[in-house]
């Protein structure tokens, strides 16, 4: 009972180390975009984003193994064999290696070809645009290095070295902003720019922390043929789930581009960030969470890590649902306070949007899960397949004309299908896993707390007169409906007992 408190506190700790992160840079990532939005201008800022997504999509290739990296760390770190850690690290650092050279050739060549011969970019803006693409390509080089440094921290519970590092990123950003005002160049090519030299600097302060504080984060050249072989197989399997994630956002918004222009991809950007920045706050939690639902299934506890996946996607869930309610009622007020000048579609795609990454969030437990067991090749057939129809899906209509926000109804209907799939895949594998308990006491709960709050609040954005009290209003209904209708005894009675606390 003792290391069980000991890992919820450590778990709510981390929480609020990464709230206080996400909070700090969402606020920063929020009015620094206004700013460049309003220097660069809708086109420009269009243009920096679908060129942007050309090199995500590369992205395809690296984010299975940075899944493969992150569960094996943290699974070496559970079993507690510290040669095996030191061993699977610098396999990581090698394998990323591997990959910065090969999405090279493949941006040098695919890459810019697809970007001066297919995409819908003015001629007058074509040479920045390239410009933007090599910056942007370096930068997604370096972070893709990063990638087993930021793991290890993650593994470890490290939450504060990401919320330090992130005052200084988002400082950094917001110094961007107002850079970019005085540019001697290209005021597009500046940004890409200044990005670049934003990620060299993150890279070195993770590098240096953990190099100093985790024995296992000092490099080696190693070819562990079987350490190698081991992460290349859970990796293969990844890449068709990362495959389709990228389809999903990058393969659509160069379809938006193809259809529409950047003037819709400066729409969609904006949705993007906002999704992303909301989308965060969950995601947090799950950060904090992810690393005990690992140890527990590494160390035998199936039971404990079982529990922990179905009541952190119920709170995943209602801890979303807290910030976009008063989003989603309140959305042209908080663009037009945010812009000033909105792009077109924007206030429907970013509605959409956060509708999506609310139930998304019912899953992102299930995926900790499903990747802790190590057995993937089933699950990303199935769900990697289901996402991937939002490409071709999306394709067809917007062919046939559809508005552009039709693409995010595909993605809502998948994002629930897949929710399905995931629970049943996984119930395969794992008996402690309920699809009734998971159907009744989250799905069904979440479903019906949704509902309810937002024809409340909607009721009150209809009978008050003041964008400010609604927003209010709204956040103190949901919180309301959460609490009531969303958590158990035991979590109402910790929270009370908290409240007491503190008033005391």
């Amino acid at each position: 009972m003792s290391n069980q408190n000991q890992d919820n506190k450590r778990i709510a700790k981390n929480t609020l180390l990464l709230y206080f992160r996400m909070l700090f840079l969402m606020v920063v990532n929020l009015y620094t975009s206004r700013i460049i939005l309003q220097i660069l201008g809708v086109e420009d800022f269009g243009i920096y984003n679908v060129v942007g997504g050309v090199i995500t999509m590369f992205s395809v290739i690296s984010g299975s193994l940075a899944a493969a990296i992150s569960r094996f760390l943290t699974f070496e770190l559970g079993c507690g064999n510290i040669e095996n850690l030191k061993r699977v690290f610098s396999s990581s650092v090698t394998i990323q290696l591997l990959l910065s050279i090969i999405i090279l050739v493949l941006a040098e060549s695919i890459g810019v070809i697809f970007l001066n011969t297919q995409m819908t970019i003015p001629s007058n803006r074509i040479v920045a645009a390239n410009w933007v693409m090599q910056f942007s390509l370096l930068t997604f080089i370096i972070n893709l290095i990063s990638v087993p440094y930021n793991a290890a921290i993650i593994a470890h519970e490290k939450m504060a070295a990401f919320a330090y590092v992130s005052i200084f990123e988002g400082l950094g950003k917001l110094g961007i902003a107002f850079l970019i005002m005085i540019s001697p160049i290209d005021k597009l090519v500046f940004y890409a720019v200044l990005m670049c030299v934003l990620a060299v600097i993150i890279r070195v302060l993770y590098g240096i922390y953990c190099k100093k504080n985790f024995e296992e984060c000092t490099y080696h050249l190693i070819f562990d043929r079987k350490q190698l072989k081991t992460m290349f197989g859970f990796a293969q399997w990844s890449f068709i789930g990362n495959s389709a994630g990228i389809m999903r956002n990058q393969g659509v918004n160069i379809l938006l581009n193809i259809y529409y222009g950047p003037i819709v991809n400066a729409a969609n950007g904006i949705a993007n960030q906002v999704s992303t920045a909301v989308y965060g706050f969950a995601n947090n939690f799950i950060i904090a969470v992810n690393p005990q639902i690992i140890k527990s299934y590494s160390q035998n506890e199936i039971e404990k890590s079982s529990a922990l996946v179905k009541n952190s996607s119920r709170l995943s869930f209602l801890l979303l649902l807290l910030i976009i309610t008063p989003i989603i009622v309140e959305t042209d007020f908080i663009m037009s306070l945010w812009l000033g000048n909105v792009p077109q579609y924007t206030s429907n795609l970013v509605r959409l949007s956060l509708v999506m990454i609310l139930f998304e969030s019912l899953s992102l437990p299930l995926i900790t899960m499903q990747n802790a067991t190590g057995i993937i090749r089933d699950y990303q057939l199935v769900v990697g397949v289901l996402h991937l129809l939002n490409f071709p899906f999306s394709w067809i209509i917007l062919s046939l004309g559809a508005h552009p926000t039709s693409v995010y109804f595909i993605s809502i209907i998948l994002v629930l299908i897949c929710f399905y799939a995931r629970l049943f895949m996984l119930k395969r594998i794992v008996n402690n896993i309920s699809i009734k308990d998971f159907t009744i006491d989250v799905f069904l709960r979440c479903i019906l707390i949704f509902i309810f709050s937002y024809i409340c609040v909607y009721m009150e954005y209809r009978l008050i007169d003041n964008d400010i009290i609604v927003i209010a209003a709204s956040i103190i209904t949901t919180i309301l409906f959460s609490y009531i209708f969303g958590m158990k005894k035991n979590e109402k009675k910790i929270i009370i007992d908290k409240i007491i606390k503190t008033i005391k």
